[in-house]
């Protein structure tokens, strides 16, 4: 387990599925030319000593590791199973080879299948090809965990009816796609330096949180600062939403960087 006293959280993308700005859309957001409102597919990447977690590798994966600057990774953590959340596996093709390793993926056993099954032609034994993806499935549930010599605690979430993951870091946690957050997990998120969570748009939905709802939740928590991700263009720019939002929660921002104390 690596000795550890801050982590550094690079802020990948803040979108929906559909990302920011919509193809065809004219609507203030998705033609503002502020650079916060333009928002890939949500994703964090966790720097912690020498070890790159990705949380999520959505289909802006590639951009969003070139536009950041990184060139490695060490592993591969999934929330859940939904394209806008693992479209970007195939792209982990140059790490492979840069690293001459596997990247290891975790996640639940469903969303692993989920996984495999998507990308069958990865894991079919019958088909040789040499510049296929080289992927290590590990398999999680809720509780405390190592990952890449990274404490980690697996936080059970709830995607409407669906069995989704988040994720906590010392101080730091994240989490995406939630409704709600049974409340036995909720011992788990004490004492937070910093939480992301989403916040899809103002209008109630069956299986995110609104912007109510994600700052009733922010509340509850009591992270010293939450930032909110995963926001749809129905959300608003991100300037006029930023004036409605209490002191210490804003919206986060594809590109944010955030040192967390551990």
């Amino acid at each position: 387990m690596m000795d550890l006293h801050e982590i550094h959280i690079t802020v990948f993308g803040t979108g929906t599925s559909q990302g920011i700005p919509v193809i065809g859309c004219t609507c203030s957001v998705c033609v503002s030319e502020d650079d916060r409102d333009q928002r890939l597919r949500s994703s964090v990447m966790i720097s912690a000593g020498e070890a790159r977690l990705l949380i999520d590798v959505g289909p802006d994966f590639r951009q969003q590791m070139l536009h950041n600057g990184f060139d490695r990774l060490d592993a591969i953590l999934l929330t859940h199973e939904h394209n806008d959340h693992i479209s970007g596996l195939d792209d982990v093709r140059p790490l492979n080879f840069r690293q001459k390793s596997d990247i290891p993926i975790f996640g639940l056993p469903r969303v692993l299948a989920a996984v495999k099954r998507r990308f069958d032609y990865v894991f079919d034994p019958d088909y040789e090809y040499p510049g296929l993806p080289r992927l290590e499935m590990v398999a999680l549930t809720p509780g405390k965990t190592e990952i890449a010599g990274v404490p980690v605690e697996v936080i059970h979430v709830l995607h409407g009816p669906l069995d989704i993951l988040g994720f906590r870091i010392g101080k730091f946690c994240y989490i995406t796609d939630a409704k709600t957050i049974p409340p036995d997990q909720m011992p788990r998120l004490r004492g937070l330096d910093t939480l992301i969570i989403n916040a899809l748009h103002r209008k109630v939905h069956f299986s995110h949180l609104n912007l109510s709802e994600a700052l009733d939740m922010a509340a509850a928590i009591g992270a010293t600062r939450t930032f909110f991700t995963h926001l749809s263009h129905d959300m608003g720019r991100h300037a006029d939403v930023e004036g409605d939002l209490p002191d210490g929660v804003s919206l986060a921002y594809d590109g944010l960087s955030l040192s967390v104390p551990l």
